[in-house]
């Protein structure tokens, strides 16, 4: 990446020119053990450049990546998410994840109103980051493309008016390896070679429960006034390890036992580097944990309405090298645990398919709110195929028995082959209770060559997005985003009594008619076994030539003469 060498402050670019922007990179490392016993470890990498990148005449790229900043410049991008998702993250289990995304690949993009032909650029910059990422991102057309009214809205100004444009897109089926984690590590300025990156070890990484990385570009505010505006890119990673495994029956980690290395230095060119270690406890009275070595400092937060304590952990401290060389973070229980503090997400979904047959089903949501006196909405998106065709006037919303009326709804019917269902809701969930949401679909009949290489495996459904604002048991103070770490930064909250969460359903599999494909295959070595046969011998026919052979004088004699040397037992002529 070019740039990559250039040293923090100002830069400036020759010959009498303007100072060129300043950019400056933090980078963070949060160690999260969960309620199932496993352990999340989230990197965030924050780029922040001081850069006007929809001006023309940009040319030097210092921390930010040249790639993302001329893709923002020429297409007009006032926003830009993009994961890559291996594994489901089980909420039930974990608890509310500080990022989730859906499974496969998933993007959604802002443009800005100047952009006129919102579809090219669309289909042109899919293109492109599928280039960058070695992703099948070049795969995502018209059919599996929305536009939502309510669901995604900006996260970085809030002035985003209504002549901005947002499309979504998500691929189920796209699996995620080390072609994809190959890149995204070569955005990072100092790659793999030095700060927290030397832990992204691929065999390790995929070695997990679950498996996330993505890129978040958006427009911040540069000041209180918000005169001026800076981009910020965030590349985040979040995996999950069974640690119970790795760690052949206990559940005692380190860095080294997790990641088959140590840190030793952080990223030169970055201005915070930093690791955070969940170490707080439901036994207020006797703790659980213990962190060796012992940190230098804590930080506590409010953190999706849960008091936290942080072990932190300061790479650019001189301190911390002194007593070793490499920084080798353990953790050890001191008592085991016994489940009692197991506690239920406030909000959590599940979605599934019900019915027999292959010509009609119902699909079924789930959405769980187990706050004890607290009701608050959920918007809901559903992006359904064109070839299951949805019936709205069955659908159903029951809560605790009776008819819940969503307060907003909008639906965009599919066109085969053309578009997808597209389904919003605004649906007020009571306390402590559960909503079911059913809608029942019929299967369409595909033409032959529309099938998968596997028809048989089913054909994949994107997820359900939800998104909500929880109220919160805790007052959470407004807080500076620059002093605070990175991962209670990226979804503000607007007040102190709530705080915002999205969480995506299961990906469903749903079987569709299909035909015997092996009957085309029998047809066809037929087919090709009388070609064969008839014209080989036709062609044989006509491009043979035949010659007769007239019989010799001395045939009669030389068959004489045979038998006579036979009975006399000489060799034949």
């Amino acid at each position: 990446m070019a740039g990559a060498s250039v040293p923090l402050g100002l830069l400036l670019l020759g010959g009498g020119r303007a100072e060129s922007p300043r950019d400056a990179l933090r980078e963070e490392l949060l160690l999260s053990p969960l309620p199932s016993g496993d352990l999340a470890a989230t990197f965030q990498f924050r780029t922040r450049w001081d850069s006007e990148l929809q001006r023309e005449g940009v040319s030097h790229y210092g921390l930010f990546p040249k790639a993302l900043g001329q893709l923002i410049s020429k297409y007009s991008v006032r926003e830009l998410h993009l994961s890559l998702t291996q594994g489901f993250w089980r909420t039930r289990s974990w608890g509310q994840p500080y990022l989730q995304a859906p499974a496969g690949a998933e993007l959604w993009v802002w443009f800005q109103n100047s952009v006129t032909d919102v579809d090219k650029a669309w289909k042109d910059l899919s293109n492109i980051l599928s280039g960058i990422f070695c992703a099948s991102l070049n795969f995502i057309d018209s059919t599996n493309t929305v536009t939502p009214t309510a669901s995604f809205k900006p996260l970085g100004l809030a002035n985003v008016t209504n002549h901005h444009l947002l499309i979504y897109a998500v691929l189920p089926r796209e699996v995620v390896c080390t072609e994809n984690l190959t890149p995204w590590k070569k955005l990072l300025p100092c790659g793999s070679k030095a700060g927290l990156a030397v832990l992204l070890k691929a065999e390790r990484l995929f070695y997990s429960s679950y498996h996330s990385q993505a890129v978040h570009i958006r427009p911040i505010c540069r000041d209180a006034s918000c005169l001026s505006i800076s981009w910020e890119l965030r590349q985040t990673l979040t995996v999950v390890l069974d640690i119970f495994s790795i760690g052949q029956g206990k559940k005692d980690w380190s860095l080294f036992k997790m990641f088959s290395r140590t840190l030793t230095e952080a990223c030169p060119l970055a201005s915070e580097s930093k690791v955070y270690v969940d170490i707080s406890s439901k036994d207020q009275e006797n703790e659980l944990l213990e962190v060796i070595p012992p940190p230098l400092s804590t930080h506590e937060a409010a953190v999706q309405g849960e008091r936290k304590t942080y072990a932190v952990y300061d790479l650019l401290n001189p301190a911390l090298f002194n007593v070793s060389r490499s920084l080798n973070v353990q953790l050890k229980w001191k008592r085991p645990q016994d489940g009692s503090h197991l506690s239920m997400p406030v909000l959590h979904a599940q979605r599934y398919v019900s019915g027999y047959g292959l010509q009609t089903g119902e699909i079924s949501t789930l959405i769980y709110n187990s706050h004890l006196y607290r009701a608050f909405p959920i918007l809901l998106l559903e992006t359904v195929p064109w070839y299951l065709r949805l019936y709205v006037h069955t659908l159903t919303i029951i809560t605790k028995g009776k008819e819940n009326k969503p307060s907003y709804i909008h639906f965009q019917p599919a066109q085969d082959r053309r578009r997808p269902h597209l389904l919003e809701m605004l649906i007020q969930l009571p306390a402590n209770s559960v909503t079911k949401i059913t809608i029942q679909f019929e299967r369409a009949l595909l033409k032959w060559t529309e099938y998968t290489p596997d028809p048989n495996h089913g054909f994949y459904v994107s997820p359900s997005v939800l998104s909500a604002l929880v109220p919160s048991v805790l007052a959470m103070k407004a807080v500076d985003a620059e002093q605070s770490p990175l991962f209670t930064s990226l979804f503000p909250s607007s007040d102190g009594t709530s705080y915002f969460v999205r969480l995506y359903t299961e990906p469903l599999l749903v079987n569709l008619p299909t035909p015997d494909f092996s009957m085309p295959y029998n047809v066809i070595c037929l087919t090709c076994t009388v070609v064969a046969v008839c014209y080989g011998s036709f062609y044989n026919l006509l491009t043979r030539t035949f010659h007769v052979e007239e019989p010799s004088r001395g045939h009669l004699a030389k068959r004489l003469a045979n038998i006579i040397r036979k009975l006399r037992g000489v060799p034949l002529l």
